[in-house]
């Protein structure tokens, strides 16, 4: 983030957090690669560090108050469900021996 940015964003950050420039920079490159959080790089700190920061951000809604001081919305449109499971059937799982059963 920029200096400019970063002076948009700080007054809604946690009082006493060392290092939230850091996380904040860890937390976004963690975003961007899809990697998973064990895959941090060091310099942004322990990747513990980052996964918890970024989840009680969540829960606590800095991230959407981040979102709208940087935007001016906070991106959210309305709620979406998305289901990406699909089951694994095992390849004699289409029929019984012998094909289909026969009705009476």
């Amino acid at each position: 983030m920029s200096d400019e940015e970063w002076n948009r964003v700080e007054r809604l950050l946690p009082v006493g957090r060392r290092g939230a420039r850091r996380v904040i920079s860890g937390i976004v490159h963690m975003l961007r690669s899809g990697a998973r959080w064990r895959d941090c790089p060091p310099e942004y700190g322990h990747y513990t560090t980052i996964y918890n920061r970024f989840n009680r951000w969540s829960r606590e809604g800095i991230w959407l108050a981040l979102f709208k001081a940087l935007t001016g919305s906070t991106g959210v449109i309305g709620t979406a469900s998305i289901d990406s499971s699909h089951v694994k059937a095992h390849r004699s799982a289409a029929g019984g021996k012998g094909g289909p059963s026969k009705k009476a």
